[in-house]
């Protein structure tokens, strides 16, 4: 039988699902930072950079959905902890080499549980809202490469992504 340290805190003694009381934890700034990208084709690249998206402003929208995104990650991801976070910053910038966007979320709290769940949630509805506004554009457009890239505070302390030979996070 495993030991109090090496059972899984999300669930009871008889297997039922449960949110983890952190209420004995110590309150840490933590930062937690997230990427994606979405891949698509050079003219919907240049259409959206130059404004010409039939929905609007494709860039400025995804933002807006991704931080909202983040402040909601409790209501849309059983287990999570509500949180009061201190900041949230979503980057979009064009990348011609994939072609498409590269999306960046970094957020902030100090408290008593991590904010990975957001960054990666503000990732995955930014990269979801180019998708929307963007489709009539171009279908064919991928979603890709949603992870963490780094997280610091808390009792585990600081883990960052491996970087591979091209300097791009590995995975």
């Amino acid at each position: 039988m495993a030991g109090e340290s090496e059972r899984l805190t999300h669930l009871g003694t008889g297997g039922e699902a449960r949110m983890v009381d952190v209420g004995a934890k110590a309150e840490t700034v933590r930062v937690a930072v997230a990427e994606g990208a979405v891949s698509m084709s050079p003219a919907t690249l240049e259409a959206i950079l130059v404004g010409n998206a039939k929905k609007g402003d494709v860039i400025a929208t995804a933002r807006i959905a991704g931080i909202m995104a983040a402040k909601k990650t409790h209501e849309l991801i059983p287990l999570c902890h509500p949180l009061a976070l201190n900041q949230v910053v979503v980057d979009i910038v064009p990348d011609e080499a994939l072609p498409g966007l590269r999306v960046t979320a970094t957020v902030r709290v100090s408290g008593k549980t991590g904010v990975e769940m957001e960054a990666l949630t503000a990732v995955s509805i930014a990269c979801l809202t180019i998708y929307d506004m963007a489709k009539a554009l171009d279908k064919s457009m991928e979603i890709t490469d949603v992870r963490l890239v780094s997280k610091t505070g808390g009792k585990s302390g600081e883990w960052r992504r491996e970087q591979g030979s091209d300097g791009a996070p590995a995975g």
